[in-house]
């Protein structure tokens, strides 16, 4: 069993292939941090040292109690699991409560614990599930305050086989008052010393998920959003690292967030050298009160650990990804290749114009034509007509169905863009029902992009959500739909709910019920999640849309930086990279259509430009870079991914090895040139020790143990953003 109890030291051991996690319960009912690391047998109490503190409070339950006595035994630096304000710790928590008459403080005496077989699973959230022969196991803990008659259910998750731990947390409310939550968060690690980095991925729209690292010193560092989303700003995982760690060395410890609303993550130094590295949700616009009998369960967090780099964490996140978040007919399909409309037309579309790029999108191998925003009434422009899902049919010169049809006909799918969550308005259902926005009366509303957000909160706003894509669904052979969200949520107000300090959550708990009703009634339809690209990026989402679009930059170059980041928690079978035209729409930068293809062959791949405005010669390089990349899907949806180089260095390299480890394949790109330049060699890793493997593109054959030792010489490159990838198959 992965998860053991031992009664007489009243200490847990969570055990992993590779990992031991580990913590046990105090004479006064507090859970205390032990372990969290390379796999160990034994019990790790003496890593707890206690001696009275100056200033350092001692919690205990009653004047008798032996904490209470004893000096040395205080919270504000013992190591916890589940630290909440009130108990004499000054660290940040995971839960702060308000009581009606609102007073702060709670606190919290172990009351009992179930451990079974499988995994857990949350009402209305997505979470880590279980396969066949992942072998897991929950370990569940209850934890009281009978002032309160509040209670929470710690959840622990342990899946061996993947090396990946799942945290969270349901309150309850078991008596007659009522009390706010002011903070809830999922998941802690309190380390009693070593000194770290933290690694984080920053960005903004159009350059999302840029790798940072620094040192963590004294005080508090915190990565979130208060947007409402996930965000471009800051993605929902973070490593928490050695100084020396690398790529295949050092410890290393990561925390997702498995939601697509708001998160905090905090990594704090104490003044005794102590590390808490804690996430769950934003305590901005948050104030959740119970009534009687009422619960709230606090978002997934997935944790892992490495000792051997970064790259192990990488690879345990992918596969958790991979098989345990992605769920539904497209996890472990080939994804379609796509041709979108958007950069090809933008708002200004027409039937036959779409028939044209569809007959050429056929001649050059796309499987799907994406019919990007503008085909319903009165959307001409970015000021009008979100929210009346209405096909154009004049626009179109015809009834959508008939020209899905159409498509059809010539040989492709088809797929729409969508973006039910907003409404602009000047469009008839914001004239109809204004009150289904988050707007505050006698107010005039932030808009971005000119729309407003509305209220997913409202079971109405839902239903009509519902009504207008199960019509469009209904009436059209739709394979495909872009989910689209093009703004953040700045004021919170719903017409329809008691608490504003609910609404936020629970709008994100609407989001996924609609896009579970939508999966449940139309299974092979395959959703795209999208956020002005890559601002919803999250493992929430994926449960539901099994890809998303990376960013709106499809700039080569930077998107080497962007899906570079991306890469450190999300596999390539996840990440829509497509190729674009030339000079770039996001930055002007031309770069080769080879390197294009290159860069965008990292997942879900397609292209976003005009094909009637192709030359010859282009048309025929992207035949046959579509033949390639159907050739080489499998390797690259569910090989294991290795950086070979950091985009800012001379060149950028990246490698898919196949699970058997019989191919593997090389990218290069050099993103700037120079004078003179010294030869470069990468060095490719994972590969099968003792074997040979030949070089398909040159027939040349090389030792896997030299390779990995001495690196692959590059041909010389001589002009910026060139770029080769070579396969490599097992003689």
């Amino acid at each position: 069993m992965p998860i053991t109890y031992d009664e007489q030291h009243r200490i847990f051991t969570l055990n992993t292939r590779n990992s031991t996690y580990q913590f046990m319960i105090d004479s006064d009912g507090n859970l205390l941090h032990l372990y969290y690391g390379r796999k160990s047998d034994g019990f790790m109490k003496n890593f707890l040292h206690e001696q009275p503190r100056a200033f350092s409070g001692v919690f205990g339950y009653s004047q008798d109690s032996q904490a209470s006595q004893d000096e040395s035994h205080s919270l504000d630096y013992l190591p916890q699991e589940f630290p909440v304000q009130g108990t004499g710790d000054f660290r940040s928590p995971l839960l702060i409560v308000r009581d009606e008459f609102g007073t702060f403080g709670c606190k919290l005496r172990y009351d009992s614990h179930e451990i079974r077989s499988g995994k857990y699973a949350l009402n209305g959230l997505p979470a880590v599930y279980e396969n066949s022969g992942d072998n897991a196991s929950t370990l569940e803990i209850i934890l009281r305050n009978d002032r309160l008659n509040l209670s929470v259910k710690i959840l622990y998750g342990v899946l061996p086989e993947l090396d990946i731990i799942t945290r969270s947390a349901i309150v309850k409310n078991s008596g007659h008052g009522k009390f706010t939550l002011e903070k809830l968060q999922s998941a802690c690690l309190d380390f009693t010393h070593g000194n770290f980095d933290v690694i984080n991925f920053q960005g903004r729209h159009a350059m999302e998920r840029q790798f940072e690292r620094r040192e963590l010193l004294h005080g508090s560092l915190v990565i979130d959003s208060r947007r409402g989303m996930s965000s471009h700003q800051s993605n929902p995982f973070v490593i928490l690292a050695d100084h020396n760690a690398t790529e295949n060395f050092g410890r290393c410890w990561s925390m997702m967030f498995v939601y697509s609303g708001g998160f905090k993550a905090e990594i704090s130094r104490d003044q005794y050298d102590q590390t808490r590295f804690q996430m769950g949700l934003e305590d901005e616009k948050f104030s959740y009160t119970l009534e009687p009998n009422e619960e709230i369960t606090a978002p997934e967090v997935i944790m892992t650990f490495s000792s051997s780099g970064f790259e192990k964490i990488s690879h345990n996140m992918h596969d958790c990804i991979r098989k345990n978040i992605c769920r539904g007919f497209w996890r472990d399909k080939a994804r379609p290749v796509i041709l979108n409309s958007w950069e090809a037309f933008y708002f200004d579309i027409s039937g036959e114009k779409l028939l044209e790029m569809a007959r050429y999108a056929k001649k050059l191998g796309v499987d799907m034509l994406v019919i990007d925003d503008g085909w319903f009434i009165n959307r001409n422009d970015e000021l009008h007509a979100l929210g009346d899902w209405t096909p154009d049919e004049k626009k179109l010169g015809m009834n959508l169905e008939s020209l899905v049809k159409k498509i059809n006909a010539i040989g492709l799918d088809v797929g729409l863009w969508l973006e039910p969550e907003m409404v602009s308005e000047n469009s008839n259902l914001y004239r109809e029902h204004p009150d289904w926005a988050f707007v505050i009366p006698n107010e005039n509303p932030t808009k971005s992009r000119h729309q407003l957000v509305l209220d997913l909160s409202n079971r109405d706003v839902r239903k009509y959500i519902l009504d207008s894509i199960f019509a469009i669904l209904a009436s059209t052979n739709v394979k495909y739909i872009k989910w689209d969200y093009n703004r953040s949520i700045s004021e919170v107000y719903s017409h329809a709910a008691k608490n504003q300090g609910k609404v936020l959550y629970e709008y994100i708990l609407g989001l996924y019920e609609i896009l579970g009703k939508i999966n449940a009634k139309y299974p092979e339809i395959l959703i795209e999640g999208c956020s002005g690209g890559g601002g919803r990026f999250d493992a929430g989402m994926l449960q539901y849309t099994p890809q998303i679009w990376c960013s709106d930059n499809t700039d080569a170059i930077d998107r080497l930086y962007i899906q570079y980041g991306t890469s450190f928690a999300y596999p390539a079978s996840v990440t829509a990279a497509h190729v674009s035209t030339c000079p770039n729409h996001q930055n002007g930068r031309i770069t080769p259509l080879s390197t294009r293809g290159i860069v965008a062959m990292t997942g879900a791949f397609g292209y976003e430009l005009d094909p009637a405005k192709l030359s010859e010669h282009e048309q025929l390089e992207i035949q046959a870079q579509i033949s390639r990349y159907k050739s080489l899907r499998e390797i690259i949806t569910d090989g294991l991914y290795y950086r070979l180089s950091n985009p800012s260095e001379n060149f950028c390299a990246w490698e898919y090895v196949s699970r058997d480890k019989r191919e593997f394949l090389l990218n290069v790109v050099i993103p700037q040139n120079h004078g003179n330049m010294p030869r470069i060699y990468v060095t490719p890793r994972g590969l099968e020790p003792g074997k040979f493997y030949r070089n398909t593109s040159t027939g040349e054959i090389y030792a896997s143990d030299a390779l990995m030792d001495s690196g692959f010489a590059l041909p010389v490159l001589r002009h910026d953003f060139e770029s080769c990838a070579y396969l490599f198959e097992i003689v």
